[in-house]
């Protein structure tokens, strides 16, 4: 298969590079085109940087893929998700893959992902798509942050000791059951931060009510705001995907793109 991967971390993330060796070690014929620079919570947005009407690209290599192709981007993962499925970067792929996203995209908080952002947008071209994450935020509660797993000096998550091979294993494994799915199929895995041996399953999951974190307004005044992010500590619904993340279970959700909701009957002149 055709495989164009993506990511919202930008260009130079490992898991970005992670996924592509994955995918290309299970013998797909792989083009990377990511963000220049990082555009989490960027959703779905069409945006990019351009100069006299031209998108701003640059061939780039990536470290250990010289035989990949891959093109840095002055756009959002969504916008260059539309580019590829109109051959920006060569014939259209038969998958786009997006990730591996360094934390979970679970719950409902998924509609804010760059991540998922640019799977949505690839299936609303016709394409099949897959977001990957990596839980790390559940490993490191559950080990406690001074236990030195995947942590730096600086007491955050170091890069470097993260299993990101889990995460584009498991997304390579499902790469012959995505192509043959019908066109415009969305599925979003997450993957816990462990060895592979130690991830005891695959789990279909229906999205949490609530994300991993949550934004708290700090502090207002009048000219400013001042808000903080932290891991949400709520208790988990049984079957969701953050519950099934904290049992240490791989999680795999089918979305689509927004539709209408026959549910619902709006007034009309």
């Amino acid at each position: 298969m055709r495989v164009l991967i993506t990511n919202d971390d930008g260009i130079a993330a490992p898991g970005l590079r992670a996924l592509a060796r994955s995918a290309r070690e299970h013998g797909h014929d792989v083009v990377v085109a990511a963000p220049h620079r990082e555009a989490s919570g960027s959703g779905t947005a069409l945006t990019a940087v351009t100069d006299g009407g031209r998108l701003l690209l640059e061939a780039v290599e990536l470290d250990g893929l010289p035989d990949v192709p891959a093109y840095s981007v002055a756009a959002s993962p969504a916008y260059i998700a539309v580019l590829a499925a109109i051959g920006a970067f060569g014939p259209a792929p038969d998958v786009l893959l997006s990730g591996i996203n360094r934390g979970a995209n679970a719950g409902h908080a998924i509609m804010h992902s760059g991540t998922v952002g640019a799977a949505l947008a690839a299936a609303n071209e016709g394409l099949r798509a897959l977001a990957v994450s990596l839980d790390i935020f559940t490993a490191l509660s559950a080990t406690g942050a001074d236990s030195g797993a995947a942590l730096s000096a600086s007491g955050n998550p170091d890069d470097d000791a993260l299993h990101w091979d889990s995460a584009g294993t498991l997304a390579a494994r499902l790469l012959p059951w995505l192509s043959q799915a019908p066109p415009g199929t969305v599925l979003n895995l997450n993957v816990p931060d462990r060895p592979l041996p130690r991830i005891p399953g695959l789990r279909r999951a229906t999205p949490a009510p609530f994300g991993q974190v949550q934004m708290t307004l700090a502090e207002a005044g009048h000219d400013f705001a001042r808000i903080t992010v932290a891991v949400r500590e709520d208790e988990h619904p049984p079957g969701t995907d953050l519950a099934l993340l904290a049992e240490g279970y791989a999680t795999l959700t089918a979305i689509r793109p927004p539709a209408e909701d026959p549910s619902v009957t709006p007034p009309t002149d």
